[in-house]
């Protein structure tokens, strides 16, 4: 028995409607961000986000019109989203987001102007900061979080290995396949990396004997060629990237480590090789960098190189 007045119905429609029209919006700028602008998938994510937070706070209740956008409501949705995180890099990504999201309206033929006009980048001096890498003690901390986790320990160390000794993405740690290990050789192909080009690598010793442990004692018996897969109900599916930047952020925290994440561990990989001595090339060829300027970064960890660096003897004028 349908109990529903008419007006609760009809309110019912109504907001159904206005989140069909939202979701068909950002369904049209996601192929826009795949097919024209050639992003990943988690780059178009974050775009996607922003977009959405903005439509629904503005068209809430009705269809997307961008005409009725207004400067006014562009900085009170900045206002809004900086109130719950005022740091300089939530701002530089709210900011980039959304002048991609104005960027596609324009392609669409609206008239973004002055929409785009109060939108203004915050302050941020290019390679200011250090990258958070961790310490021989840290790495060795982590490590031992791992083999001593509960849960999938041998699943979690294969991870962290393909993470500190390759600098693998958690994107392409999860894309792995059975098929691109060559056992033989000693190599690992990725593939549909964040710069969409394939990459072989050669394949450490350690990580090589901690896939193969895994692979051998410890991964669920399945057809699925994905190297880490995990059991939801009958189905076998290949890990998430999400699920992969969980296990690495757990066993920092299980540290006690200040810095968490994927990135942590490539950052770490690179730090590791340029003390060693590796040029930045070879870093960024590892780390697959699509520009060299991404790598420069670390040149400021070179602690050698710049030990030779003369400074300025007291009073002179250079």
């Amino acid at each position: 028995m349908n109990t529903k007045t008419p007006q609760a119905a009809s309110i019912e429609q109504v907001d159904a409607a206005s989140t069909d029209h939202i979701e068909e919006e950002l369904r049209r700028y996601d192929a826009y961000l795949r097919d024209l602008r050639g992003l990943s998938p988690g780059s178009r994510r974050h775009g996607l986000r922003i977009a959405g937070r903005l439509l629904r706070q503005k068209f809430g209740n009705g269809v997307v019109d961008i005409a009725r956008l207004r400067p006014a409501d562009v900085r009170q949705f900045l206002a809004d989203q900086l109130d719950a995180r005022r740091t300089p890099s939530n701002a530089t990504t709210l900011a980039s987001g959304l002048r991609s999201y104005l960027r596609y309206r324009s392609a669409c033929g609206d008239s973004v102007k002055a929409l785009t006009a109060v939108i203004s980048l915050p302050a941020h001096w290019r390679l200011a900061t250090l990258p958070h890498a961790l310490t021989v003690e840290e790495v060795e901390q982590f490590l031992n979080s791992i083999r001593l986790a509960r849960r999938w320990p041998k699943r979690g160390y294969a991870i962290a290995r393909c993470a500190l000794d390759l600098g693998l993405r958690a994107g392409e740690i999860a894309r792995l396949s059975i098929s691109d290990i060559d056992w033989r050789a000693g190599t690992v192909t990725l593939r549909g990396t964040k710069s969409f080009r394939q990459d072989t690598l050669p394949l450490p010793v350690e990580t090589g004997q901690a896939l193969a442990d895994y692979l051998q004692h410890e991964r669920p018996p399945t057809s699925n060629p994905a190297i880490f897969v995990r059991r939801l109900g009958a189905r076998d599916q290949p890990i998430t990237s999400q699920a992969i930047q969980k296990v690495i952020t757990r066993a920092c925290r299980r540290s006690g480590l200040p810095h968490s994440g994927s990135h942590a561990l490539r950052h770490t990989l690179a730090c590791r090789l340029v003390e060693h001595g590796s040029s930045l090339k070879e870093v960024a060829d590892l780390l697959r960098h699509r520009s060299l300027n991404t790598t420069l970064i670390y040149a400021k960890l070179d602690t050698p190189m710049l030990s030779t660096v003369p400074l300025p003897s007291p009073g002179s004028k250079s």
